[in-house]
């Protein structure tokens, strides 16, 4: 099966651009690219076969919603947004550190662009994140045990909550599913909220990273508050709405495109 690595730029443009319109016809990509339209097939035909897309009359489509988008298609959705995101989170991770890494496709791109650092300890229950920290020789990873959850390729569950309560780390990365306007925290999944809660109380600074899209996005698992964290990552301004809930608190918001703001 198709992987993030093994697609082109070009696809990865294509699936977020569809996924964000809602549809997009052969011709249209092909006029937007500047290829042609066998090109353009070739390249959402290994989309579709990945299931990021499908295909339907004239064009592509995203696949039908389901709980949660499936973590493939997750892994290229505003890629460059959390490449970003990744960049500036990089510079806040010092060499000697230990980063507790949680489940989800930013936390592991943020492990992708730590790979150049020297000596960290990395404890995660996923193994995306485990397997890219691998490369580096100089990196201690030690990963939980349990069950693993096929599609996300991480551990949930009362293990990965005990294996997080067993360390006490430098700083802890981890994503969510969505923000409610309040600045309630949200997930689909309960292990995936007591996972997460059992980084932020086990770690010294807290880094909550997400891109703009998980503002107002639905999920049902309520988990914490965004005045939780010591510093949340996006990628553009937080809506002054959200703002709101971190009046009185020292929650830090560090902006890609604009810097970083208290």
């Amino acid at each position: 099966m198709l992987g993030q690595m093994d697609l082109s730029k070009r696809q990865a443009e294509i699936a977020d651009l569809v996924q964000k319109a809602g549809f997009a016809s052969v011709e249209e990509l092909a006029e937007r690219f500047d290829v042609t339209a066998q090109t353009i097939r070739r390249d959402v035909n290994g989309l579709c076969e990945l299931g990021v897309l499908r295909r339907t009359h004239g064009g592509v489509e995203p696949p039908a919603a389901a709980a949660n988008i499936h973590y493939s298609t997750r892994q290229i959705l505003n890629l460059p947004e959390k490449q970003l995101i990744a960049k500036l989170v990089a510079g806040q991770v010092e060499d000697n550190q230990s980063v507790a890494f949680s489940i989800g496709t930013t936390p592991e791109i943020v492990m992708q662009a730590l790979v150049t650092h020297d000596r960290l300890a990395i404890f995660t229950n996923n193994l995306n994140v485990a397997f890219t920290a691998s490369a580096n020789p100089t990196f201690q990873v030690t990963i939980a045990g349990g069950r693993l959850r096929h599609g996300d390729r991480d551990v949930l569950g009362a293990s990965a909550q005990a294996f997080f309560a067993n360390y006490k780390v430098d700083i802890g990365i981890f994503g969510v599913a969505g923000v409610d306007e309040d600045g309630t925290l949200l997930d689909f999944h309960e292990d995936e909220v007591a996972a997460r809660q059992a980084i932020l109380a086990n770690c010294r600074r807290s880094f909550l990273v997400l891109d703009h899209s998980k503002f107002g996005r639905s999920a049902h698992v309520r988990g914490g508050r965004l005045s939780d964290v010591d510093a949340v990552f996006t990628d553009r301004p937080v809506p002054p709405s959200y703002l709101e809930s971190l009046k009185g608190s020292t929650t830090e918001v560090h902006v890609a495109e604009g810097g970083s703001a208290a």
